[in-house]
């Protein structure tokens, strides 16, 4: 056996991975020993604070026997995704993507190698968090290697089963929260917030060759490949947009409720995701729905007052327990 986890005979699959690894962080790669439970931990937390600034904010406001198993869970889902969209080679990605999910796999054994998978048993341990929202994610970026046109909203909403919920489900499980209609109430918001990233990013999506508006709701609408390609702006487009972004507030409007479900504490924190996601929805209105000519981004005074507003709800918050 060789340092990925393959037989040598494997010359192939283990070219691929060599080949993908080589374009992304080499401190994402397999040591050659298992780290200790606390290096693990502080890969994971470096991880979170340099990659992802809202993250790390947001973490601010979970109580703190939370915030390394947040860490823990984010660090996963970072290199999952990166596996899947930093590649730029379908073949190599799903080679790496296959060898994750054997370390996933691996850590379910006991058996964790990758600092992310030493740190995310510990997680798996206390939290009793299943397998099943981790396997989940890697379909979703399995997916992106194969699909780039969605026909329906349907289709859509199957491809956020696996890429979005998981997240919200995972944020449950670590909080200690099991009831089903906590998760059916989770799925609107994460697959709220995955919709308004997508139509946030149909430029960036589009460089990669991906569409994530329904083709039934281009053609509704008048809206062709060639004209997003061609980055043309019609009366069709904003239309199409005005439609999408309409329906995603309603996602969110139907999540909302989970609010009420949980601790006050983690529910200022779903709340400042979910308002940060209803704010990308506002941002693109704002620019008259015209997301070819720029990528819609949240203002930092809009950004700070998010955060003002979800301080407020953490200082009325009641004490962790």
């Amino acid at each position: 056996m060789n340092a990925s986890g393959l037989r040598e005979t494997d010359t192939g699959v283990e070219q691929l991975l060599q080949a993908g690894w080589q374009k992304l962080p080499a401190s994402y790669r397999m040591p050659e020993r298992a780290p200790s439970l606390e290096a693990a931990q502080l890969y994971c937390r470096q991880l979170a604070e340099s990659h992802y600034e809202n993250f790390h904010v947001a973490t601010w406001f979970l109580p703190k026997r939370l915030r390394q198993h947040f860490q823990s869970i984010y660090a996963y889902c970072r290199i999952s995704d990166d596996l899947g969209d930093e590649v730029g080679d379908a073949q190599q990605s799903l080679a790496l993507l296959d060898f994750w999910g054997r370390e996933l796999d691996a850590c379910y054994r006991g058996q964790a190698r990758h600092p992310v998978f030493v740190a995310l048993a510990e997680t798996i341990r206390v939290c009793n968090i299943p397998k099943g929202p981790l396997t989940d994610l890697l379909i979703a970026f399995r997916q992106d290697q194969t699909v780039q046109r969605y026909e329906t909203m349907g289709d859509v909403f199957h491809y956020c089963r696996y890429s979005a919920n998981p997240v919200g489900h995972l944020v449950l499980y670590a909080c200690g929260y099991r009831e089903p209609e906590f998760f059916a109430l989770s799925d609107f918001t994460c697959t709220a917030l995955q919709l308004a990233n997508f139509w946030q990013d149909v430029r960036e999506d589009d460089r990669r060759n991906r569409i994530y508006l329904p083709l039934e709701d281009m053609k509704r609408f008048g809206v062709s490949e060639e004209q997003i390609r061609e980055r043309r702006f019609s009366a069709e487009f904003r239309a199409l947009m005005q439609h999408e972004v309409a329906f995603t507030h309603k996602l969110f409007a139907q999540g909302m409720p989970l609010l009420d479900c949980v601790d006050k504490e983690l529910a200022v924190d779903l709340a400042l995701f979910s308002r940060g996601g209803q704010e990308i929805l506002h941002a693109i209105a704002r620019q008259d729905y015209n997301v070819l000519r720029a990528r819609p981004a949240i203002s930092k005074p809009r950004k700070a007052a998010l955060l003002l507003r979800a301080l407020a709800g953490k200082l009325t918050a009641r004490p962790a327990a």
